[in-house]
C-alpha cells in the first residue's frame, strides 16, 4: 500500500495524457477495473475515498464535471471540473460523458475519454457517483465493480446532515428525502457497505479492491 497522498488531475486531458505516461512494464498486462462508489449524502463516502486513494496503489480517482457552485476551499480540476450548464449540455449531446445525472438540481457527469484512456493502460479508476449514474455505467459496462456505502440508519444519517451545519432544515429534508430512494436502489450494487465505523468501512473496500483485482489478473 501505499501512503503518500493521492493523485489528483487537473483537467479531462491531463487525464488521459498521464495514463499514457504510466509504466507500461506492469499496466500493459492488464486492464484495468473500474470501481463505483456511491452513498446517500451524509453516509461518509467523501473520508472513505479519500481514504482509498492515500492507501490503495494504482488507483486514480476520475474528477466528474459538475455545473454544481463550486463550495469555498474546493479547487477546480481537483475537486469537480466546474462548468456551465449549457457547456455541460453541449458535451452530454456530443456523447462525452459515459454518465450523467441531475442531483438536487446540478448536473454531473464522467468524462468518456478519460476513463477509456485510463483503463486501456491498466489504470484502476475510482468514480463517485450516485446512483443514477451507476446504473448507466452498468448498463453499458458490467463489469464495473459497484460498491454502495450504507448508513446505520435513516436516522444517524439525519443526525449526522444536522451536525455538518452546512445546510438549512429544508434542504436536509430533500436529502433524507433522496436517501431514501438511493437506498432503495442500492440492489443493484455488487457490494454494500454499512458504515458504522470509518476504519472498519475502508478496510472492507480495501478488501472488496484486491479481490476484484485477483479475479481480473
Amino acid at each position: 500500500m501505499n501512503t503518500s497522498a493521492p493523485r489528483t488531475f487537473q483537467s479531462p486531458a491531463e487525464d488521459a495524457a498521464f495514463a499514457e505516461k504510466e509504466d507500461a512494464g506492469t499496466n500493459a498486462r492488464r486492464q484495468g477495473r473500474l470501481f463505483i462508489i456511491s452513498a446517500p449524502s451524509g453516509a461518509g463516502k467523501s473520508t472513505v475515498v479519500q481514504r482509498l486513494l492515500a492507501s490503495v496503489d494504482n488507483l486514480r480517482f476520475s474528477v466528474s464535471t459538475t455545473t454544481r457552485p463550486r463550495r469555498p476551499g474546493e479547487i477546480d480540476g481537483r475537486d469537480y471540473h466546474f462548468t456551465d450548464r449549457p457547456t455541460f449540455e453541449a458535451l452530454r449531446a456530443e456523447g462525452e460523458f459515459i454518465e450523467w445525472a441531475e442531483v438536487h438540481g446540478n448536473l454531473y457527469g464522467t468524462r468518456r475519454s478519460t476513463v477509456e484512456k485510463t483503463l486501456e493502460n491498466g489504470i484502476d479508476l475510482l468514480l463517485d457517483i450516485d446512483t443514477q449514474g451507476c446504473r448507466q455505467i452498468l448498463e453499458t459496462m458490467p463489469t464495473a465493480v459497484s460498491i454502495f456505502i450504507m448508513p446505520p440508519s435513516l436516522e444517524v444519517l439525519e443526525q449526522r446532515l444536522r451536525n455538518r451545519g452546512t445546510d438549512d432544515p429544508e434542504v436536509i429534508a430533500t436529502r433524507l428525502k433522496n436517501a431514501r430512494a438511493e437506498i432503495e436502489a442500492s440492489s443493484i450494487y455488487r457490494y454494500i457497505v454499512i458504515n458504522d465505523d470509518l476504519d472498519a468501512t475502508v478496510g472492507k473496500i480495501q478488501e472488496i479492491i484486491e479481490i476484484e483485482r485477483r479475479r481480473n489478473s
